[in-house]
């Protein structure tokens, strides 16, 4: 997959996706066929996965955040199993905030263990067994849907309302991962982020498909800081604009806004064109937090930078403030119903 989007992947369809149409119509039928005919390997404990339609993006880590709040709730202890894109991690690795980093773990696994237990590998079954060696009882999966081989005990779909799926097509000639119709199938509820008409379409196929529609926003926490500053915003993660949005609706002045690619490692020259230009206009430099963790555990100016950004955190809140918990019910007595299945009549 590619970390920077095509633009052309967020229009209505064109000359660009029409072209790469039969290369996604082959991706597709291979995902599809992953999809359908992998052999997922059971957990110890209930599995849940967070995941999205489309590449980049959709609010799956604060989704995961906020589900580790309802495990918690309950009395029992989550556990994050994370691929740890963008970093360098081969086998499970439990994720220590006090000596890993980003560039070793991933940017999204550091922001994960600061909340919770955390292990990033690309092997997802491994893993699993190492979060259960650790003492986790429920785990969370953040992204794996459309190629983990770990069975989930529930699978949540996350779609952004504003962006929804772009032009609705399958990698490369759009952002969607796999056919929607087989994403859904294997999806147990849809959740809604922010405001917006572009999920509409899918909100409908997953209510005809007796699928659950959730809806929730993220929240920034203490913009206050932030407002009367003018700012210099910048962002590397999957909707950069999403996230300049976010400060606009919080009453913070974007001076100026700058998006980069997910995941991006920002070179010392980038760095440096980010501080001058605050320098020169007076300008607060503003980020975000997975941004922040991946300056931390850069080069040269990257420490530089992380100390001078400040850092818009954001919390999803759910409209309906049962929903993470019933998705973690939900999630455990289908567990329980599968070992007693997977039991032995005597």
């Amino acid at each position: 997959m590619v970390s920077e989007a095509p633009p052309f992947w967020w229009e209505k369809p064109g000359l660009q996706s029409a072209l790469l149409y039969p290369a996604g119509w082959v991706y597709g039928r291979v995902a599809r066929q992953i999809m359908e005919k992998r052999r997922r390997r059971p957990a110890a404990v209930p599995v849940i996965c967070v995941g999205n339609f489309t590449v980049g993006g959709s609010g799956k880590t604060p989704t995961a955040l906020a589900l580790a709040d309802a495990v918690e709730a309950r009395g029992l202890k989550p556990g994050f199993l994370t691929r740890g894109y963008g970093g360098n991690v081969r086998q499970p690795t439990v994720v220590d905030t006090a000596h890993h980093s980003a560039r070793y773990v991933g940017d999204e696994p550091m922001l994960l263990a600061r909340r919770a237990l955390t292990v990033a590998s690309p092997d997802r079954p491994a893993g699993a067994e190492l979060l259960v060696a650790e003492g986790a009882e429920v785990i969370i999966m953040d992204d794996g849907f459309q190629s983990a081989r770990l069975v989930f005990d529930h699978a949540v779909m996350v779609i952004d309302a504003r962006k929804g799926v772009g032009n609705g097509r399958v990698f490369p000639a759009g952002p969607v991962r796999a056919p929607i119709v087989d994403q859904l199938r294997h999806a147990d509820s849809l959740l809604v982020v922010g405001e917006g008409t572009a999920a509409d379409r899918i909100i409908r196929l997953a209510a005809r498909a007796a699928k659950p529609v959730h809806t929730a926003r993220l929240v920034p926490l203490s913009p206050k800081r932030l407002r009367g500053k003018n700012c210099l915003a910048f962002a590397a993660i999957g909707d950069p604009d999403k996230f300049f949005e976010t400060l606009e609706a919080a009453g913070i002045r974007v001076a100026h806004a700058k998006g980069f690619p997910d995941h991006h490692t920002f070179a010392d020259d980038e760095i440096g064109e980010l501080i001058d230009e605050a320098d020169l206009y007076g300008l607060s430099l503003v980020t975000t937090a997975k941004d922040l963790v991946r300056l931390q555990g850069g080069h040269g100016r990257a420490h530089e930078l992380a100390s001078r950004a400040e850092v818009l955190e954001v919390r999803l809140d759910f409209d309906q403030a049962h929903t993470a918990d019933t998705i973690v019910r939900l999630a455990i007595e289908k567990f329980k119903r599968r070992r007693t299945a997977a039991s032995p009549v005597r």
